[in-house]
């Protein structure tokens, strides 16, 4: 693809006019909204009114005066539209390893005298890591992580639960939900997906595929700002038996009665914990707004436009340089990111980063760059190429500067 070609993508793009609706730093190009979202404008002004007019002049009163104590579940609404649930089937609240923790151990306790959970041995470490303190908190459990053309051979009738995230968070690798969530299903299985990188970047289909339960970040692709709240989902029909064992006051029927017995809401609400955090959790709701109106199907189609051409271009740099494409071609298995190995792959991404576009690097070798559609345009792929072979016809990663690993990249 030319640049003329991608300009005339840019002018005929139904999503052109929500780049207009983000702060992004001028002469920079953002390849890592996968990590972290940009800020959505309308961030900037609820955040204003929430601190100065809400908390400033309100006070208590705004709990109720401005819906604070509402927003896990609006919020939680505005997430399930995007995952393919209903309103009442998802929750704002926490993180996503806490949330995973809530929903691995209620699925456990609904399948009891099964003992395997199964996952992918390349999963992101913070799940691997939640499996491996519940396996030990409760004793007598095998922790089943393969690579993933072991993982249908891996589940069985002695399989308690399939836990994956849908997106690769290193190759960008996506899994066919609906064919893996009815195999474990047929083996008696409960499945939890984690949609921290697919949320927002490509459409969700849980209940089209009777998915049991998944959690997800609001950092990413949701825009939601460092740190924002996460999201859980738990499908209607597990609700009323889903067991809450984090069981704080706002996941009580009743958390105003204040009585020193725990009995858990009814509905989504009993997988909430603590009073939930106000300021972030507006920052996520203002930021979920930039989703209105947006056809999930549209953001499909330009990611998969916008991550074909990044590959098509970087094609004579992988030759010439030694570059791996490790993210798969074919449009079902790929999300919004392409990810390459080579050697001297931080360097590089430092250097990179240094001449305007940032993207991240994941160890050993990987070069991530996420795609973000909502303002992303189809000429920053072309630019970003072409900045990369600058540095590499340069030597500029070779400096001294870009060679020590900092802790955060």
């Amino acid at each position: 693809m030319t640049l003329a070609e991608l300009q005339a993508l840019d002018r005929t793009d139904p999503l052109a006019p929500k780049r207009a609706e983000f702060l992004l730093p001028e002469g920079v190009i953002y390849l890592d909204g996968n990590s972290l979202g940009a800020l959505p404008k309308r961030v900037v002004a609820r955040m204003e009114q929430v601190v100065q007019a809400e908390w400033g002049q309100s006070l208590i009163k705004s709990w109720n005066l401005h819906g604070w104590i509402d927003l896990p579940q609006r919020v939680g609404a505005r997430i399930a539209r995007l995952i393919g649930a209903e309103p009442d089937e998802v929750i704002a609240a926490d993180s996503t390893s806490v949330n995973l923790f809530k929903v691995l151990l209620a699925a456990l306790k609904l399948r009891p005298g099964r003992r395997v959970i199964v996952s992918d041995i390349d999963n992101f470490p913070t799940d691997l890591y939640i499996a491996q303190g519940i396996a030990e908190l409760l004793g007598g459990y095998e922790l089943r992580f393969v690579t993933k053309d072991r993982l249908e051979e891996a589940l069985d009738e002695q399989t308690a639960v399939l836990m994956l995230t849908e997106v690769d968070y290193r190759t960008g690798y996506l899994y066919d939900m609906a064919r893996l969530t009815g195999l474990a299903q047929q083996k008696g299985a409960l499945v939890i997906w984690d949609l921290a990188h697919s949320a927002g970047a490509l459409p969700v289909h849980l209940n089209r595929h009777g998915v049991d339960f998944a959690v997800g970040c609001g950092y990413k692709y949701l825009n939601g700002g460092p740190g924002a709240p996460a999201f859980v989902f738990v499908a209607r029909r597990h609700q009323p038996v889903t067991t809450p064992f984090l069981s704080g006051w706002m996941g009580h029927q009743a958390p105003f009665a204040f009585v020193p017995g725990y009995v858990a809401a009814e509905d989504i609400r009993r997988l909430t914990v603590g009073t939930p955090g106000v300021l972030s959790m507006s920052a996520l709701d203002a930021a979920l707004e930039v989703f209105d109106g947006v056809d999930m199907e549209q953001v499909r189609q330009k990611s998969l436009q916008l991550t074909d051409f990044f590959i098509e271009l970087m094609e004579p740099l992988a030759a010439r340089y030694g570059f791996q494409l490790v993210t798969p071609r074919e449009h079902d298995r790929r999300g919004s990111q392409v990810a390459y190995r080579h050697p001297e792959g931080y360097a590089i991404m430092q250097a990179l980063i240094s001449q305007g576009v940032i993207g991240d690097f994941r160890a050993p070798d990987i070069l991530r760059f996420g795609f973000t559609p909502l303002y992303l345009r189809y000429e920053d792929v072309y630019h970003a190429v072409q900045r990369l072979a600058q540095v590499m016809q340069s030597g500029l990663w070779q400096e001294a500067r870009f060679q020590e690993r900092a802790k955060v990249t």
